[in-house]
């Protein structure tokens, strides 16, 4: 049925956002027009959880090692959050140069990719 997911970042500072991605992901970067880049993924899931609050999306990037993730994200010059241990993961993000949160998580339960 679907062949694939796109997921959308409003941000306040698009062009800097989407520089950084281009440093995250630069595996495979498509130039739909006028400047609107769309960035190649790792595969991907999708979670369903009852809300704590208000109704919202949220997009969270695993990996592999979350102190190397972190490491290599100092490296490029991003303040990342401490390491917090959430029981399915340890969890960590860092603040888009446009002003949004992008989280990321060692997962410790199974995945689905």
């Amino acid at each position: 049925m679907f062949s694939g997911a796109h997921m959308v970042i409003f941000s306040n500072d698009a062009e800097a956002d989407r520089a950084l991605f281009g440093k995250l992901f630069p595996q495979q970067i498509v130039d739909a027009g006028g400047g609107w880049l769309i960035f190649k993924l790792p595969p991907a899931e999708i979670a369903v959880h009852p809300p704590h609050g208000d109704l919202r999306h949220e997009l969270h990037m695993m990996c592999d090692d979350i102190a190397a993730t972190c490491e290599a994200l100092k490296e490029m010059g991003f303040a990342t959050n401490p390491v917090e241990d959430f029981g399915y993961g340890l969890v960590s993000g860092f603040t888009l140069p446009g002003g949004s949160d992008l989280g990321f998580y060692e997962p410790r339960h199974d995945t689905a990719i």
